[in-house]
């Protein structure tokens, strides 16, 4: 369709599942791609794919829960692509255990990468789009951020994402800049097929729909939201799971 041509995306843990299929939809929608990950082979496969399909893409490794990382993620994407338009926040950790048992480790890994992280990409990335007064950010969050059983960690961390998002959409709004919240249901990725059966099946049942979602399900309300076609959508949270919560 083309309606990103000309557009620079950022797609932080690109390398696989979730994240390299809302990298594989941009490059389709003529953006160019910086696929971000921790995971040298898994970028450089992702870039790739996205150019044997002709798109522009290069990998930038980053850990986000670094600033000196993604500080050098943005200078990169500028080097090589010369400006940032969308930054998509999706890299995330899940260390689980019930609240009573959870270690110190398990939830600062898991703050640090999914909401701190996700705080200096999104930081970063205001002293570009703002300059611009024009941009999109869009956080991904999880279906989990309103509380999930052996993930008060995580769930802690995306409703975090959440009123993060809601307060950059507030400041960035006058500056003609989107920020939006994405939370994937149950979607199908290496770690989910890496299920039990009876443990797929659960949440088969959980889904109205009957049936996992795809990354690229995801990645379509991606390349929308990045879009001028959404340019008067902020401050949203959007699910994606075939109807879990109705």
């Amino acid at each position: 369709m083309g309606r990103l041509k000309g557009k620079v995306a950022i797609v932080t843990g690109a390398g696989r599942g979730l994240g390299k299929g809302i990298a594989l939809k941009l490059a389709e929608e003529g953006a160019k791609v910086v696929v971000s990950d921790m995971l040298e082979a898994d970028a450089a496969a992702c870039v790739e794919e996205i150019k044997a399909a002709g798109g522009e893409a290069v990998a930038i490794l980053a850990n986000v829960a670094k600033l000196e990382d993604v500080e050098a993620l943005f200078q990169g994407t500028i080097d090589a692509f010369g400006r940032v338009d969308t930054v998509v926040n999706n890299a995330g950790i899940n260390r689980d255990g019930m609240l009573h048992k959870m270690s110190d480790e398990q939830w600062d890994s898991v703050i640090a990468v999914n909401l701190s992280g996700t705080f200096y990409v999104t930081r970063e990335a205001t002293k570009h789009l703002r300059a611009q007064k024009s941009g999109a950010i869009i956080n991904i969050s999880s279906m989990s951020w309103m509380g999930n059983l052996g993930q008060a960690n995580y769930a802690a961390s995306k409703a975090g994402v959440v009123g993060l998002t809601m307060t950059a959409a507030r400041e960035l709004a006058r500056n003609h800049v989107t920020a939006n919240v994405i939370c994937p249901g149950f979607i199908e990725t290496d770690m989910t097929r890496g299920m039990t059966e009876d443990g797929w099946n659960m949440m088969i049942g959980k889904v109205p729909m009957g049936y996992a979602g795809k990354p690229s399900d995801v990645g379509n309300l991606v390349a929308f939201l990045a879009s001028d076609d959404a340019k008067y959508i902020t401050g949203q949270v959007i699910e994606v799971s075939g109807g879990m919560i109705i």
